[in-house]
């Protein structure tokens, strides 16, 4: 939903803005606006005269209900991590709320494994604060050191633990949000059933913040693993790795808790842009997967699961090579593979992006397409396809060939999206699997959604913010 082009904020709407917070907490300086607008890949430059911080519930609420009387446009930013310009401003006229001041873990129910936390607390700090409580909190993303909560329940943020535990929208019981009109919606419910109506919580997380503001969550914990086993196979195809993912779920059941592909050239990338990175294997592989088994009951349990694993596929040829970590820092160097994958594109020049899911059967075949298809348009591209196998997500980028000119390539964007995305529409997949839609992919969600989807979801928008102020041009 697009909002007609306005005028910059008057320095009296600002002025009043301003009085709704303690000094020092409304940003009208350049250089204090200038990390608002930026986001990591260089794709959207933002726009605004104002930035607020508030620090409060209250805060938040006085804000929107000026915002609102003023048909003010607000663009809710959490950490400033997101892929798709979501939390960028795209205006003069638009203000930016910043949900970075309100940081508290408000309470930790250790019996019933829930923990209740304000939107700006860093993932980081959720995952530290349940494990000295002696719980686990499975969400777990490259960007979790500066990531906020609220803004991975606006997105649905997924990671490399969906396969075991959901999607963020799943790890929540319970949402405090600022709708547009200053109303807060309370939320924050403990509960494991409540069937008490239509559930909103489920429309404001993964609503990129189009709808109002998540600024409090009950989160989900978990019993803590009591022994966890890491490995780092190399096998030959993409079909191998579904064997072993075929097997390792047939063995582990719910204890296979991450299982990630990653190709012989990402590989590459990794240990040749990241400072320490080494590959844990003697030879090098097509293909990689990292496989993570975690027991409720003892070390013992874990590694015999993946032993097991193992000495199976290699009797069955499916892998050539494996290397099990022996230690917390073996772990978390195979992990560093996986996880530094994504900046490791950014040295070698243009890389053009793509988030999709197809069904698990289908990856493969989805690998086969695609790569035909963007190696026929740009002879020479460099396929990095990694991600998250065990749910089917993969991050199809295309890194531009050596030599080439970053922006001409770059330039092909949406054409070489044109051709990965009809590939997964015909498997039956999504353009969108983790990132969200933004601004980026706004306009292919309108033109493949069906028509009955579109009209629904700006219906619900209509409902929630009937003047259009909520993150303005995002979504819809």
């Amino acid at each position: 939903m697009d909002i007609p082009e306005s005028l910059p904020l008057a320095a009296d709407l600002i002025a009043r803005f301003e009085a709704l917070v303690p000094p020092g907490r409304a940003l009208t300086e350049l250089a204090d606006v200038a990390p608002f607008l930026i986001e990591q890949r260089d794709l959207f430059k933002g726009r605004t005269r104002l930035v607020m911080r508030p620090s409060s519930v209250e805060e938040v609420s006085a804000i929107l209900a000026l915002a609102s009387e003023t048909r003010t446009p607000v663009v809710p930013q959490g950490g400033n991590t997101g892929l798709v310009g979501g939390q960028v401003p795209r205006s003069d006229a638009e203000i930016v709320l910043s949900l970075s001041l309100m940081d508290r873990i408000r309470d930790v129910d250790a019996v019933g494994r829930t923990m209740t936390v304000d939107a700006g607390v860093v993932l980081q700090r959720v995952q530290e604060a349940a494990d000295a409580a002696g719980l686990f909190f499975p969400l777990s993303l490259g960007s979790e050191g500066s990531c906020q909560i609220g803004g991975n329940l606006a997105s649905n943020a997924g990671g490399t633990g969906v396969l075991a535990y959901g999607n963020s929208r799943d790890l929540c019981l319970g949402v405090e949000a600022v709708l547009p009109s200053g109303e807060v919606f309370h939320g924050l419910r403990r509960l494991r059933k409540d069937n008490r109506g239509y559930d909103l919580r489920n429309l404001l997380v993964g609503s990129e913040g189009t709808l109002g503001i998540i600024t409090g969550a009950v989160l989900k914990l978990y019993p803590k693993p009591a022994g966890r086993e890491v490995a780092y196979v190399g096998l030959a195809t993409p079909e191998a790795a579904l064997r072993l993912l075929t097997r390792a779920e047939h063995e582990a059941g719910h204890q296979l808790t991450a299982f990630e592909i990653m190709p012989r050239i990402g590989i590459e990338f990794t240990v040749r842009h990241t400072q320490g990175a080494r590959d844990p294997l003697a030879a090098p592989h097509a293909w990689y997967v990292l496989v993570e088994i975690s027991s409720g009951r003892s070390a013992e349990e874990a590694r015999i699961s993946m032993e097991s694993i193992l000495e199976g596929a290699f009797e069955a040829g499916d892998i050539e090579d494996a290397a099990v970590a022996q230690s917390i820092a073996d772990a978390r160097t195979f992990w560093r593979m996986r996880e530094e994958m994504s900046w490791a594109q950014k040295p070698e020049g243009g890389s053009i992006k793509h988030d999709v899911s197809v069904p698990v059967a289908l990856v493969p075949e989805f690998l086969e397409r695609a790569n035909a298809a963007v190696l026929a348009a740009i002879p020479g591209a460099r396929l990095v396809s990694f991600g998250h196998l065990g749910d089917g997500n993969i991050h199809y980028n295309v890194s531009q060939p050596v030599g080439a000119d970053k922006d001409a390539f770059l330039a092909r964007w949406s054409e070489i999206n044109g051709l990965v995305h009809a590939i997964v529409a015909e498997l039956g997949g999504s353009f969108s699997a983790e990132h969200g839609i933004g601004q980026l992919k706004r306009d292919e969600l309108a033109r493949t959604k069906e028509p009955v989807e579109m009209a629904l979801m700006r219906g619900v928008k209509a409902v929630f913010d009937p003047f259009g102020i909520m993150n303005p041009g995002k979504v819809l």
